[in-house]
């Protein structure tokens, strides 16, 4: 089963070909298909935006194809950054510049109040083989609460998972690996910031690693459902 992966940032093409490419399916680079959209990322919530990116690759590519988005939640700013979490300092910020804004706007905010969580949501535009074999699983997928399918002009066309990690922002960077929002978000239950850990176990503790894992096991049904 061919998948393209509709990002650029290596960082993410790293941790899904980590958690995919084991399991035997073909992942295709973004970057292997010159002249490539950019979805403009206007959806009023992670999943508008990951079934967005993801249908218009499977458009240009005529392959399945995933896409993510994340958004990192956090509760004394409402729910700030929330959709606008890669972009919250501009449209080119660096992810510096979006954690010095963040660390900016908490600045005299006790560490009680500054829980925060990070959720993820993936979707896999399914081409048409695909898309029919996934009717089969809706009715399973009915009463899961991170998994469900998505339809498009009344045909189920994709598969949708969400991973959620609690937290809270530290008040100044830790740790010297990850990226994004790495160095000042915490992990709750670990008491390490996602920087501060190896990148194995930053994929068995994060957001992305847990909405993946329930990917997997959804295109692992649908591939034994089509018999491959």
């Amino acid at each position: 089963m061919e998948i393209v992966l509709a990002t650029h940032n290596p960082d993410k093409l790293r941790e899904i070909s980590d958690i995919l490419s084991p399991v035997g399916f073909d992942l295709r680079a973004l970057d292997e298909f010159d002249g490539a959209p950019e979805a403009v990322e206007d959806g009023r919530t992670l999943e508008e935006n990951a079934l967005k990116k993801a249908r218009a690759i499977r458009v240009f590519t005529g392959l399945s194809a995933l896409a993510d988005d994340t958004g990192l939640e956090v509760d004394a700013l409402g729910g700030a950054p929330g959709v606008f979490s890669s972009r919250y300092a501009g449209e080119s910020a660096s992810y510096e510049d979006n954690c010095r804004k963040l660390l900016d706007e908490l600045s005299g905010i006790s560490d009680e109040m500054r829980t925060a969580r990070f959720r993820c949501v993936i979707a896999v535009a399914l081409v048409k083989e695909y898309a029919e074999s996934a009717r089969h699983l809706a009715e399973a997928l009915s009463k899961s609460p991170h998994s469900t399918v998505s339809s498009n002009g009344g045909r189920i066309d994709a598969l949708v998972t969400e991973g959620i990690v609690e937290g809270r922002i530290t008040t100044s960077p830790r740790g010297k690996s990850g990226f994004g929002y790495d160095p000042v978000f915490e992990v709750l239950r670990l008491g390490l910031t996602f920087a501060e850990m190896g990148s194995a176990e930053k994929n068995r503790s994060s957001h992305r690693y847990r909405a993946l894992i329930e990917m997997r096991e959804l295109l692992i049904r649908l591939r034994q459902d089509m018999g491959g």
